[in-house]
């Protein structure tokens, strides 16, 4: 499968969970782990974060790119609490972005170079498949917690 597929099956499947019950997103896939609404405010932040990372190794040369603490952004920015609607509005917007993207500088930029402030040295492809694997990994655990009682 393609990363273009890949991104756009994830997108579907994510976007259909922005419409749950109350109820439903309130659902964890564990003991003490997020509950679906907080997972989705994530995917939306995380993609926004990604969507950066990926225009600036574009644009820009030789970039040094920080991490960022997930747990701190849960915490801080109250994702229990945080509007779904706005979440589901920038995740989409963002995700279109990095299709189009992706369509355009996948293959042709793909191999160009940049320094992740954890894990070294990394490629615009590969910060392309982090959004991928990344989104698959939080639907996963949004099915376990559907699936739950």
């Amino acid at each position: 499968m393609n990363i273009i597929t890949t991104l756009t099956n994830t997108k579907n499947e994510t976007e259909k969970y922005f419409d749950l019950s109350e109820e439903d997103l309130a659902k964890t896939y564990g003991e003490g782990k997020w509950t679906v609404k907080q997972i989705l405010v994530h995917l939306a932040d995380a993609d926004s974060v990604l969507l950066d990372r990926i225009k600036r190794v574009i644009s820009e040369p030789k970039q040094v790119i920080w991490a960022f603490e997930q747990d701190l952004w849960n915490e801080n920015l109250d994702y229990k609490n945080f509007p779904l609607a706005i979440s589901k509005a920038v995740y989409l917007a963002n995700r279109e972005m990095v299709i189009f993207l992706a369509e355009k500088y996948y293959d042709t930029l793909g191999g160009k170079e940049f320094i992740h402030s954890q894990t070294g040295l990394r490629t615009l492809k590969d910060e392309f498949d982090k959004v991928s694997w990344h989104n698959q990994g939080h639907l996963d655990q949004i099915r376990i917690a559907l699936a739950s009682e």
